[in-house]
């Protein structure tokens, strides 16, 4: 449904993966909506490069299977499985003590558990097709503020000091947790601060990794090391998650990079061999961020602006991802009732939609924080015990399979 008298009819804030992802998505499922996305990074598509040349130090995300599925759907992942390295065995265990658990792709009929992409190639692969869609980009541009009108909303945007407004149905909000939109727009966040930071940095290591990807509970906090490189060659590259307390991330930020390494392969071990390279470290504090009520008339927060969790399970961006199209089923059904978009009917049915699946999920992450956190030995065996059986009963791995994979809700 377009309503003629606004300027366009979904105005998206911020174009990042998110924001890319679902204006890629209302332009296959909804090609006769307007949709206008404001980015405030510069967008050349004169400069998008011919072909991809995978950096070192390129950071990247894991993919689970159900956002495999979804891009498929989108027609994406044709182009974007072409740098995604396959996830196809997962190790999870609790250093220093004998507890751990294995899964494996074959065991689930399927060719991965999940995938690594580099966050650039997966942008790439987003503006490559958006090029050819009919979504409007202002950038670089920002929202500042909305304003409620009978029948739509006025969005007030900032671009090169001057100061503009575009009338639309519905603004969604798609520009991360830290731009200070959402606040201004009077949404209140939950925040429950880990005291941890992430550092985020490629590694290498003198055994393949076989495509595994490993998460480790130890009691400074959980790692992570996802394969990374080339999707057909098992190499010797991994993705690092290390989550660090305040004075730990700062005594291995001082050292060189041969310490850091030492320093690494005193917390994870040798099931990779001796680490002997760590690429360039980035690091960001922790903390469980949830907006209860992420929806207004006229506006829609999702992503990392809706919710943000402990990187330990995985599955921030593959929530995201889920609400995103949680919305454009909400959007479908709207111009099917001939509702306009930003009415709390339709926003409603979003946020209903998608509460079960970011409570379950974000459950499913605090808790692992809560449970490998704690050093009480009778906790530690009980632990044990518990990824032993993991490990033993088919119906607990196929239940954790699920949600490695991001099957554990209702598929969008």
């Amino acid at each position: 449904m377009t309503v003629s008298r606004t300027d366009t009819d979904i105005v998206i804030a911020g174009g990042g993966l998110a924001g890319a992802t679902l204006a890629l998505a209302l332009s296959r499922r909804l090609p006769a909506l307007r949709v206008t996305v404001v980015e405030a990074f510069p967008l050349a598509p004169d400069a998008l490069p011919d072909s991809y040349q995978p950096s070192y130090d390129a950071r990247s995300t894991a993919l689970a299977w159900g956002s495999r599925q979804i891009f498929g759907d989108l027609g994406l992942w044709g182009r974007l499985s072409e740098h995604a390295t396959p996830i196809r065995h997962i190790h999870v265990s609790d250093r220093g003590r004998f507890g751990a658990a294995r899964l494996h792709a074959d065991d689930h009929g399927q060719p991965a558990l999940g995938y690594v992409a580099d966050n650039r190639w997966m942008g790439l692969c987003l503006m490559r097709e958006l090029l050819d869609s009919g979504v409007h980009w202002q950038a670089p541009a920002a929202v500042t503020d909305m304003q409620n009108l009978p029948g739509g909303i006025r969005v007030a945007l900032e671009a090169a000091g001057e100061s503009r407004s575009l009338t639309a149905q519905c603004l969604v909000v798609a520009d991360g947790g830290r731009s200070g939109l959402k606040e201004k727009l009077g949404f209140r966040t939950r925040r429950q601060d880990y005291s941890q930071n992430a550092l985020i940095a490629n590694v290498s290591t003198s055994r393949s990794h076989q495509f595994t990807a490993f998460e480790r509970f130890t009691d400074h906090g959980p790692m992570a090391l996802l394969p990374h490189g080339s999707p057909q060659r098992p190499g010797n590259t991994s993705a690092l998650v290390w989550t660090l307390r305040d004075a730990e991330l700062e005594s291995l930020l001082a050292l060189d990079e041969s310490g850091r390494c030492q320093r690494l392969q005193e917390r994870f071990g040798w099931r990779l061999g001796r680490f002997t390279r760590m690429g360039e470290c980035s690091h960001y504090p922790l903390a469980l961020s949830i907006v209860d009520e992420p929806v207004r008339p006229g506006v829609a927060l999702v992503g990392n602006a809706a919710h943000s969790l402990h990187p330990v399970a995985g599955q921030g961006f593959n929530l995201a991802l889920r609400g995103l199209m949680t919305l454009v089923g909400q959007f479908e059904w709207a111009c099917t009732q001939d509702i306009p978009l930003g009415d709390l009917r339709v926003l409603g049915r979003y946020q209903a939609g998608h509460r079960s699946d970011w409570q379950q999920t974000a459950g499913f992450s605090d808790s692992l924080v809560q449970l490998f956190g704690q050093s009480f030995p009778a906790l530690a065996v009980a632990r044990d015990a518990g990824l032993a059986g993991l490990d033993m009963l088919p119906g607990a791995k196929r239940w954790f399979a699920r949600k490695a994979m991001g099957l554990g809700g209702r598929r969008p």
